[in-house]
């Protein structure tokens, strides 16, 4: 009882949370900034700690490089977080392109059918999505982290709300 109960709690937290993002995504873009500052942080202390673990120097000095990449991302969003958003759309823009351009040539190498359209249109949907954030920018970079998060958000909670739905009824 008391997991449905969590699960329907942080269900509706989540669409709520999710709805805030899409009323404000501004805030929302710098919420996700701030995820991912504390995140390269975290693991980027957690690769370090790790580093000190291995046995081989070449192995070492990798995860060295890793942890001290990942801890100077952290530190640079989270001290800059405006300047984060701006550098995490670019980004986000561009793997929306380069992404949507392989599905969309790798979708006419399928053979012939209902999957290939979906690769393809899949493809040229997230091409576009990309080339419509680079375009706008540095405009799209106000909008376009908080709107994605408010989005995920919101489908988190209703996956989490269906899960709980779905083990309610099981009982």
């Amino acid at each position: 009882m008391k997991n449905k109960v969590f699960a329907i709690i942080l269900g509706v937290l989540s669409i709520v949370a999710g709805i805030f993002c899409l009323i404000n995504p501004l805030a929302g873009s710098l919420a996700s900034t701030l995820i991912a500052g504390w995140s390269f942080l975290i693991l980027g202390a957690i690769q370090l700690f790790v580093a000190f673990r291995e046995t081989g120097w070449g192995s070492r000095i990798w995860a060295l490089l890793l942890g001290i990449l990942g801890v100077l991302a952290g530190i640079s969003l989270l001290s800059n977080p405006l300047e984060g958003v701006l550098t995490l759309t670019v980004i986000l823009g561009v793997l929306f392109l380069v992404t949507g351009i392989m599905k969309f040539v790798a979708g006419f190498a399928l053979p012939s059918g209902n999957l290939k359209l979906m690769v393809i249109i899949s493809g040229a949907i997230s091409a576009l999505l990309g080339l419509m954030i680079l375009s706008d920018f540095p405009g799209s970079a106000v909008v376009t982290l908080g709107v994605l998060l408010g989005v995920e958000l919101i489908a988190d909670g209703i996956a989490v709300l269906g899960l709980a739905n779905a083990g309610r009824s099981r009982a």
